[in-house]
């Protein structure tokens, strides 16, 4: 009973997430449907102080669906992983509602901590592939991380964050819709600095050129007293 439960919110999460979906029974062939299963079975051995039994499942899970959960992570429900392969989540991370993580992605530590090691992602957030949330601060609800970011500190709810390391992008506190997946049209800081930077050398360079045609000019008038003229 516990499983078709789960698999009832699985196909709801996946069709409202995944275009590619053409009918309920592919649910069991998406990697993120048995990963999580696992996971939620192994955690509650965890729980329990059955350490080994639960990381045998876990490892066992990782084997089969390439996505690697620790045990003794924590994750809300409507959590959704996209193809899945590649994905880490690592064991003190913990993981709001909803929220969304495509290939590659890795909730780990940056080696130097002890306790509390993970990230927290809060709620309705969405982690593009390949990117990298490293440490124990926290990721705010309704935020966005790009394709292949490196986050390395708090990022605030209602921001995106893109480049490595990843720097914010403030969204004016405007929430971020669930159903929105777009890891494409992001903003580009980067991007923008280097705009404002062709801009300034542009303005630099014109000026250069006036102030050379009023040296010629004065260098002329000067030339001509000279001359008697």
């Amino acid at each position: 009973m516990r499983f078709l439960k789960y698999f009832r919110e699985q196909v709801k999460i996946i069709r409202e997430r995944d275009p590619a979906i053409h009918s309920d029974l592919e649910v069991l062939l998406y990697p993120s449907f048995w990963a999580v299963w696992n996971y939620r079975k192994a955690h509650k051995h965890y729980l329990k102080g059955h350490y080994f039994k639960a990381r045998k499942i876990s490892q066992r899970s990782a084997r089969k669906t390439g996505i690697e959960i620790h045990p003794g992570a924590v994750i809300g429900e409507g959590f959704f992983i996209d193809h899945g392969t590649g994905v880490i989540i690592g064991e003190t991370s913990v993981i709001g509602k909803n929220v969304t993580l495509y290939q590659g992605v890795t909730l780990g530590g940056t080696g130097k901590e002890t306790g509390k090691r993970h990230p927290t992602i809060g709620d309705n957030v969405m982690i593009s592939a390949g990117a990298k949330v490293l440490g124990s601060f926290t990721v705010g609800e309704n935020s966005k991380i790009g394709a292949g970011s490196v986050v390395i500190r708090e990022v605030p709810p209602n921001c995106t964050v893109v480049g490595v390391p990843g720097q914010i992008v403030k969204q004016e506190d405007i929430k971020i819709p669930r159903e929105d997946l777009d890891q494409v049209d992001l903003p580009d800081p980067l991007r923008e600095d280097i705009n404002i930077l062709q801009k300034e050398n542009t303005a630099l360079v014109n000026r250069i050129i006036e102030l050379e045609k009023e040296v010629k000019s004065v260098l002329k008038v000067d030339s001509n007293k000279g001359s008697g003229i």
